[in-house]
């Protein structure tokens, strides 16, 4: 699948033919940008990175340093990892009733009151940790990369070929948060997420029954086979998963 997104991208941009008039050298051009995202470089991915989450922070409700929950985070947060591959870990709360967490590659680690609600402090290090994984794993720049390829029609329609990574408009970056967070994790990157929380935790000698009781919360409420964490498959074959990782360390 990723070895034909760009064509993908590149198809879907010329099928706009019977509709617009567009030359040779634009549509290179989106061919060009969806080849681009591919081959971001680290460095490139945490320069969006800081632009979609600022954007992000800008389009939410973040809650105030003497805030309830932002005390609580950090009181979570309080032995968890204070940088990520070199980039220092970022933790602030969205006050919003929607169950969520995520990561960028730039250390930006949003969580939303409506999961802080639902989950205790231990459930809770497990999201973390979780996130945190697909930073350290590399999944969250691949993620990046596959927003970066999404907006590349757009690029064509408003004949925005000038636009670049270093100095993304707001609403340039506006969009490739939503592209980000809308963008799904494959199953295999999920369960490596939940096997680094794990061991995260297990390094850090933290209570790791949190990964356990926390998929089985979102179980319950999401109908057993669902998650309410955006694209995360399977929270009670993953519960079991845990479990039996749990059994086996004692």
């Amino acid at each position: 699948m990723r070895k034909t997104l760009a064509a993908t991208v590149l198809a879907g941009s010329l099928g706009l033919a019977g509709c617009v008039t567009m030359d040779v050298n634009s549509a290179v051009g989106v061919g060009a940008t969806a080849m681009k995202a591919m081959s971001l470089t680290d460095d490139e991915v945490v320069a969006m990175s800081n632009q979609s989450c600022e954007e992000m922070d800008a389009q939410n409700k973040v809650a105030p340093a003497k805030n309830k929950y932002t005390t609580r985070l950090n009181k979570v947060v309080a032995k968890m990892p204070k940088e990520i591959d070199g980039k220092k870990a970022v933790y602030k709360v969205y006050l919003t009733s929607d169950v969520n967490a995520w990561a960028m590659a730039n250390g930006c680690i949003r969580v939303y009151s409506g999961l802080m609600d639902l989950m205790n402090d231990d459930e809770l290090r497990g999201v973390l940790g979780h996130e945190i994984g697909h930073v350290a794993l590399g999944h969250s720049k691949k993620r990046m990369q596959t927003a970066y390829a999404a907006t590349a029609a757009r690029q064509l329609a408003a004949q925005s070929s000038n636009a670049t990574v270093a100095a993304l408009t707001r609403s340039q970056a506006g969009d490739l948060a939503e592209k980000f967070l809308n963008a799904q994790f494959s199953q295999s990157q999920e369960l490596d997420a939940d096997g680094y929380s794990f061991d995260l935790l297990t390094s850090l000698k933290l209570e790791r029954k949190g990964l356990v009781t926390g998929f089985q919360k979102l179980s319950k409420i999401s109908g057993g086979d669902g998650s309410l964490l955006s694209s995360h498959p399977g929270s009670d074959e993953r519960a079991k998963r845990m479990q039996e990782r749990l059994s086996a360390k004692k």
